[in-house]
């Protein structure tokens, strides 16, 4: 049936009627958990950043008085994007390439296997506060892991993480370390590629390099793309290390973003301009997400329908 204004829908049944709303209320947890938990506290720190309010004082309306001071006349805002930016260009590059090597290492028929997949998954178990205290004791320059190689191959030592220069490659050292969860990932895409895609390259006379060009990396892009996006998202939101190994130092040289504004709010109590930096930091994340998956157009193999 149907009117001038377009088709009618069908009137639903009393057991449709009935499976819509056991479904809404199914559904109701998830709903209420995020206006309450996420959305919510996003509008309020919304509202937040266009005040000036001091933990324990009064709040008064200061519009987009935070925005400019943050964008003209705040250093250590450029100081910790600096530094965080100098991070994830160092920490998501190797992260990728160790971990896509060792789940092809991973990928291949080997007695204790399954061991070996522990072994490397492991890492990733540990807390994140305990892997921090466990690396300040081998980054310790006296009597440390690394130095202690170091000095039994007779190679010069390093201050790590007490010195300005080694202090961010230190923790990207360190953030290489649990690349498990990013392995994994890869792992489950190697598995995932089909069989017959090698044995019509080696029909034709290719061998494991055109194996790896035309079929394991085409059909592998779509999962280095998911990876490389939520490393990218991780590495901007680096916390721990900064707070449990360095407080930010030596002379701000591991200043994170998220450790800068954690201390803004919780030392300098100015929730206000917190608020303001961390829509800052929403906006970035969101500018350098949707280039990635407008580049990914580009780039990215789907088998159904080839690059998007």
């Amino acid at each position: 049936m149907s009117t001038r204004f377009g088709p009618t829908r069908p009137a639903l049944s009393g057991q449709a009627l009935l499976e819509r709303r056991w479904g809404w209320l199914m559904a109701l947890p998830a709903i209420l958990g995020f206006l309450i938990f996420t959305l919510g506290p996003m509008v309020a720190s919304l509202v937040i950043s266009l005040t000036d309010w001091q933990i324990g004082g009064g709040r008064s309306f200061v519009g987009l008085a935070n925005y400019k001071r943050m964008l003209a006349d705040d250093p250590l805002l450029w100081k910790s994007f600096a530094v965080t930016t100098f991070y994830t260009l160092g920490a998501v590059p190797l992260s990728l390439l160790l971990g896509f090597a060792v789940a092809m290492l991973l990928n291949q028929r080997v007695r204790g296997l399954g061991a070996f997949r522990t072994v490397y998954y492991l890492p990733t178990l540990v807390p994140s506060v305990a892997s921090a205290v466990l690396w300040i004791w081998i980054f310790n320059p006296d009597f440390g892991l690394l130095n202690s190689a170091l000095r039994q191959g007779d190679l010069p030592t390093s201050n790590w993480i007490y010195s300005e220069q080694a202090a961010v490659p230190s923790m990207v050292l360190m953030s290489v370390w649990g690349f498990g969860n990013i392995m994994v990932i890869f792992l489950a895409g190697l598995q995932g590629v089909p069989r017959h895609l090698y044995e019509a390259v080696a029909i034709d006379g290719g061998g494991g390099w055109q194996q790896f060009r035309h079929v394991t990396l085409p059909m592998m892009t779509p999962t280095i793309f998911y990876n490389l996006v939520t490393s990218i998202i991780a590495t901007f939101q680096v916390f721990n290390q900064a707070y449990v190994m360095t407080q930010g130092g030596p002379n701000n040289a591991t200043l994170f973003y998220i450790y800068y504004l954690y201390r803004t709010a919780f030392t300098k109590a100015e929730m206000g301009y917190a608020s303001a930096l961390a829509w800052f930091l929403f906006v970035v994340v969101l500018v350098i997400t949707v280039l990635l998956f407008r580049s990914a157009r580009r780039w990215v193999y789907y088998e159904m329908a080839g690059a998007r």
